[in-house]
């Protein structure tokens, strides 16, 4: 018994170390969802553990320098390739007492401590115009790119008071053709303006022009009902600043690389990963090399696909590659991994050459060069030879023994003759009875199945553009209605106004014009051209109500700090 007890005694303190060690070994991690902010706007400081422990951070260190806001934690649990993995996040509110380059020092849970994080705390640069309740503001972040180059495009939309009905419009682009993507998800904090809060929902878009020129960014609007003093007033408009941006054309390639291919980024990052270490690979067994080529500033399709390598005593077979993206403070992160199955085919060094990727520094106008070293394999020749056992031969000069072999085969004479025999007639009878019962079946028509879905709304798409570009606002109205329904079958638009509510603009606003020009009695006349070319593209909305608001929201920091 007391035996007993000792055993227990010692696995329970055991049990307690292994506690005690996890959350000693427990990983901190703290980052902050932007680098750069005003000094009256919140940001917001995330804490993170690598598994789930009830300890909590000291956050008391933080209010010598920032003031703290609303705290919220959230725990998560993932299964990744069978193993369980836990983790503890806690998120805060935060806005700096001071401007300048500011410190956030290490935060403690249990025995472990984040690492300091630093961000730069700007002026205050956005005043509101008066004493406005509501109000609007757009910047981009340069006058001059290069085609195909990244425009970041930034608007904000201030509240003071709580809205109801809210409407927004993304800016419209004229002049040179680009391509529009969404740099992340939309962000909402608090600012501190003149002594008053407002809520803030800022929204970030990445412009790609695809030719050099000119293009004109049109006001972003909000469009919204002001409740004041409990009484809502009508249907207000608020509109921002419009912005012109110079696009300059390709430059020459550099002389090292003729033919290089155009890659404008604010940097570019090449790594690589073997499934094993390289220097122990056998021939005749195939070995995987993953290639990723990450640009900061570029989407992942312009990347341009990396050539396999050729390599002297090793086959190399290309998998397809794997494209993604990541949203950082500068924009959008595109990625490309490459996959190649390398097999040595013979033992001895294999020379893996040189990688290299140019590309033009949007920040400093020049071109760069991202590389990977050379790299040489050795690799393990076959330890023996597999040879085949050589054929036996009768010895025919031994006519007792070749007597004595064909005695002891007892095989009757005839019999193989006999065994083809059958299965001639078998196979023969097989024929004949295939051939009676489909001499006279009547195969029924099979129905051919639908296509895909993307290819019956591409149809519409297509229908929509032609009855578009002739004017033709009933076949518009038909089309882009069969689009909506294949894209919506739980909840399909019943008319045009619907489906405008529930796509981004330009497509929106062009929608909301037939709507008008069709059913106004003050609509002018109505241009489809417009409407043919915002079908190039369609984004869907995925949420109708981010922004709304049913109170107004309190002030992050209390009255009188």
């Amino acid at each position: 018994m007391v035996k007993l007890n000792v055993t227990r005694n010692v696995l329970m303190g055991l049990c307690g170390l292994l506690v005690v060690h996890s959350h000693a070994l427990a990983d901190v991690t703290a980052r902050v969802d932007r680098p750069s902010v005003d000094l009256n706007e919140s940001f917001v400081l995330e804490i993170m553990v690598d598994t789930n422990i009830d300890m909590e951070p000291d956050l008391t260190v933080l209010d010598e320098n920032f003031y703290r806001g609303q705290l919220s934690q959230l725990s998560n649990t993932s299964i990744i390739n069978g193993q369980i993995r836990r983790s503890r996040t806690w998120t805060i509110a935060l806005m700096a007492k001071a401007t300048g380059k500011q410190i956030i020092p290490a935060v403690t849970v249990g025995n472990e401590k984040s690492e300091p994080v630093s961000i730069t705390i700007n002026e205050p640069t956005n005043a509101p115009p008066g004493e406005a309740d509501v109000f609007i503001t757009s910047e981009v972040d340069q006058t001059e790119a290069y085609v195909q180059s990244q425009i970041l495009y930034r608007f904000r939309v201030y509240r003071a008071v709580a809205t109801r009905q809210e409407g927004r419009r993304d800016p419209g682009i004229s002049g040179a053709e680009v391509l529009i993507e969404r740099a992340g998800d939309e962000r909402s904090y608090e600012s501190i303006l003149n002594g008053r809060a407002y809520n803030v929902v800022e929204r970030v878009l990445a412009i790609y022009p695809q030719s050099s020129g000119e293009i004109s960014i049109s006001p972003a609007r909000f469009e919204a009902r002001v409740l004041r003093d409990g009484r809502i007033t009508g249907r207000k408009v608020f509109e921002s600043e419009a912005h012109m941006v110079k696009v300059l054309p390709i430059p020459p390639p550099p002389t090292d690389f003729p033919d290089a291919a155009w890659l404008p980024a604010r940097d570019v990052h090449l790594s690589e990963e073997w499934s094993r270490q390289p220097n122990e690979v056998a021939a005749g067994e195939p070995v995987t090399r993953k290639v990723t080529i990450s640009a900061l500033g570029q989407i992942e399709t312009q990347i341009p696909a990396l050539i396999p390598p050729v390599v002297d005593g090793m086959n190399v077979y290309a998998d397809k590659p794997d494209l993604s993206r990541l949203f950082e403070a500068e924009g959008i992160r595109g990625v490309r991994r490459d996959q190649y199955a390398m097999i040595g085919v013979r033992g001895g060094p294999a020379e893996i050459p040189k990688l290299e990727v140019p590309w033009w520094d949007i920040a400093t106008g020049e071109w760069r060069v991202a590389s990977l070293p050379a790299r040489t394999i050795e690799i393990d020749a076959p330890t023996e030879d597999v040879l085949l056992p050589p054929p036996t031969i009768p010895d025919t000069t031994n006519e007792a023994g070749a007597d004595s072999a064909a005695k002891s085969s007892a095989v009757p004479d005839g019999f193989w003759k006999k065994v083809s025999q059958l299965i001639a007639g078998i196979w023969l009878l097989t024929v004949v009875a295939w051939w009676w019962s489909s001499r006279d079946q009547k195969r029924e028509p099979r129905e051919p199945e639908p296509p895909p879905i993307y290819q019956q709304q591409a149809k519409f798409i297509k229908a929509a553009k032609k009855a578009a570009a002739a004017n033709d606002k009933s076949g518009v109205r038909v089309a882009i209605i069969e689009w909506g329904r294949l894209q919506w079958p739980d909840n399909a638009p019943r008319s045009v106004g619907d489906l405008a509510e529930r796509v981004a603009s330009p497509l929106a606003e062009e929608l909301r014009s037939l709507s008008a020009s069709s059913y106004s009695s003050a609509a002018g006349e109505w241009d489809g051209g417009s409407l043919a070319k915002s079908l190039r593209s369609i984004s869907v909305l995925i949420k109708d109500s981010e922004m709304t608001t049913e109170s107004p929201l309190p002030p992050l920091m209390p009255p009188g700090i």
